[in-house]
């Protein structure tokens, strides 16, 4: 094998992991529907926002869920300001988009508890707990009822 063949087999198996990132950092959880996500903000960084070990273009593939996830740091202005390693579970792809929103802005406002009014304004430090009903017994789906007939 040679040397160049080497490097290339590290190279596809570093993208394949997670990316560590170093130093402190703010963690906040985010939460929508069954999806959760933890983030990690760490300080002084560039932008990048890693989802599941994946660029979050990438992992969101659709551009209006990643734009989603972008919305709080736009509303601060603190888009190149820091570095995002997220782990997001459960639920749908814009379920986990909402869930990552929520986490971002609870982790900048712990970071600077200054952007509350903004960002409550846009409802995105509550967490919505929407969920599906569950399905209730003699019942056809969660509230609907079987057809009532007199005769």
């Amino acid at each position: 094998m040679t040397d160049s063949a080497k490097n290339q087999t590290k190279q596809t198996a570093g993208s394949t992991e997670p990316v560590k990132y170093k130093g402190k950092y703010i963690s906040a959880i985010g939460r929508r529907k069954t999806s959760t996500a933890k983030i990690r903000l760490y300080k002084n960084g560039n932008g990048a926002i890693k989802v599941n070990g994946l660029a979050a273009n990438k992992y969101f593939k659709e551009e209006d869920l990643y734009s989603i996830i972008n919305q709080p740091l736009k509303l601060a202005g603190l888009m190149k300001d820091f570095d995002f390693s997220i782990a997001v579970s459960g639920g749908g792809k814009k379920g986990q988009a909402e869930a990552v929103r929520h986490g971002i802005a609870r982790a900048l406002l712990e970071f600077n508890p200054g952007l509350r009014p903004s960002l409550k304004v846009k409802g995105w430090i509550t967490r919505d707990a929407r969920k599906k009903e569950r399905k209730k017994p003699g019942l056809k789906k969660a509230r609907r009822a079987p057809q009532w007939a007199k005769r």
